[in-house]
């Protein structure tokens, strides 16, 4: 049996979508796990909470910017799916 037309269309743009928010939450998790690393010295001349600020960043900023870009990602891809009418 040929698939439908319209559905191999709709498969091609719910893989277009998900493959720019997988791009973009990558690019996201490679700035906040190597480049504010690598930038971290100089971070450090200023503080909060009395840590080093680039002691801060690479410790709490980067576990909590993981943490909201799985959701940010999750609840992205619920839409597409949804907009592609896939159920869970």
């Amino acid at each position: 049996m040929a698939d439908n037309p319209t559905m191999e269309l709709k498969r091609k743009i719910h893989w277009l979508r998900t493959s720019r928010i997988t791009e973009w939450v990558l690019v996201l998790w490679v700035i906040f796990a190597f480049v504010v690393h690598w930038n971290a010295q100089s971070l450090n001349e200023l503080s909060f909470l009395g840590f080093p600020l680039g002691y801060y960043f690479a410790v709490q900023g980067s576990l909590a910017i993981f943490v909201i870009l799985i959701y940010v990602q999750n609840l992205l891809q619920d839409r597409i799916d949804d907009d592609a009418g896939l159920d869970q």
